[in-house]
């Protein structure tokens, strides 16, 4: 085969991997958010957009799964993620005192694996809880990280930082490959005020986590952020309030077209609001173009395929 030949079938061969690639990177083009409503007593539910700013929810805003793990049996603030092979990985809080969170795994969003319970705090005596626990995926080392926040009883005892029922929360994560084994318990978030609600997310060579101040005197109760060059940190001290003067909790946030959205819960108002940046320093709010499913509470945003949206619209 001669010198032009080589280089016609490289180039060939080049521009078939390209097309594959991006076709891949564009496949999951759909935006699904998932949520609970009330008290988080029936469990998961699921909402979509196209766009990012309207919200329509699925199965007519019925349950795709009721919870079944600890004494309570809630599903508040479920996260899903969905991994590198193709698997949706959910973590939940199981409780308002449980000293683990929920685990499940679907490959389709509707039928979901046998739900069990991480015990991530059980070897803490004074633990009161494990609330909003996460999980972000570790590219580098093929790994996840799940983190939560708990407030563990006589730990962080200054009065200024405790928010109602002296609730006086940190950040803290294991590691897992497979959600069979995991790592021991670390702190990952302390940074002298109470903080609960921790999302992060990969930015180009290090990492963003938004979460919420949740001091109570002088009051905070809002959403801020930190960077970290690793995903167990450490993270820096907290930016100023990106959402302003409302009370909000519960961030989830994506980069869609070139623009970072943050939704957030304004849980004193009973609705959703959300802000938006092109760098991550500057914020306007856009809480009036935003609309979700009424009722909808805590959850978490992740992009899924048409063909995965599909499925679940003829549901019923």
């Amino acid at each position: 085969m001669n010198i032009v030949k080589k280089l016609f079938f490289i180039y060939i061969y080049c521009s078939l991997s390209m097309l594959f690639l991006s076709s891949c990177q564009t496949q999951d083009k759909i935006y699904l958010f998932s949520y609970f409503k009330d008290n988080g007593t029936d469990g998961l539910h699921l909402a979509y957009s196209k766009t990012g700013y309207e919200w329509h929810a699925l199965k007519g805003d019925s349950s795709f799964l009721a919870p079944k793990v600890s004494s309570s049996k809630l599903m508040r603030d479920p996260c899903i993620i969905k991994g590198p092979d193709g698997i949706f990985r959910m973590v939940w809080t199981v409780s308002w005192t449980t000293k683990g969170v929920g685990y499940a795994f679907s490959k389709d969003l509707v039928n979901w694996s046998e739900q069990k319970l991480i015990p991530v705090m059980e070897h803490e005596d004074d633990v009161r809880n494990c609330w909003a626990p996460e999980i972000t995926y570790d590219k580098k080392n093929k790994e996840y990280m799940i983190y939560w926040s708990s407030t563990i009883r006589g730990r962080y005892p200054l009065k200024n930082q405790m928010s109602e029922d002296e609730y006086n929360h940190r950040i803290y994560y294991v590691i897992t490959k497979d959600f069979n084994a995991f790592t021991e318990t670390k702190l990952l978030y302390d940074r002298g005020f109470n903080v609960i609600d921790a999302t992060i997310h990969p930015l180009e060579n290090k990492y963003v986590m938004f979460m919420k101040d949740e001091t109570l005197y002088p009051s905070e109760k809002n959403i801020k952020i930190a960077y970290s060059d690793n995903l167990i940190g450490p993270y820096t001290n907290a930016s100023k309030t990106i959402t302003g003067n409302y009370w909000a909790e519960g961030p989830a946030a994506i980069k869609i077209k070139g623009k970072w959205i943050v939704y957030f819960d304004k849980y004193k108002e009973g609705k959703y609001g959300a802000v938006e940046s092109n760098d991550l320093r500057s914020w306007i709010d856009i809480s009036d173009k935003i609309s979700f499913p009424n009722g909808t509470r805590h959850g978490s945003v992740f992009r899924i395929s048409e063909k995965e949206l599909n499925i679940l619209l003829h549901l019923k």
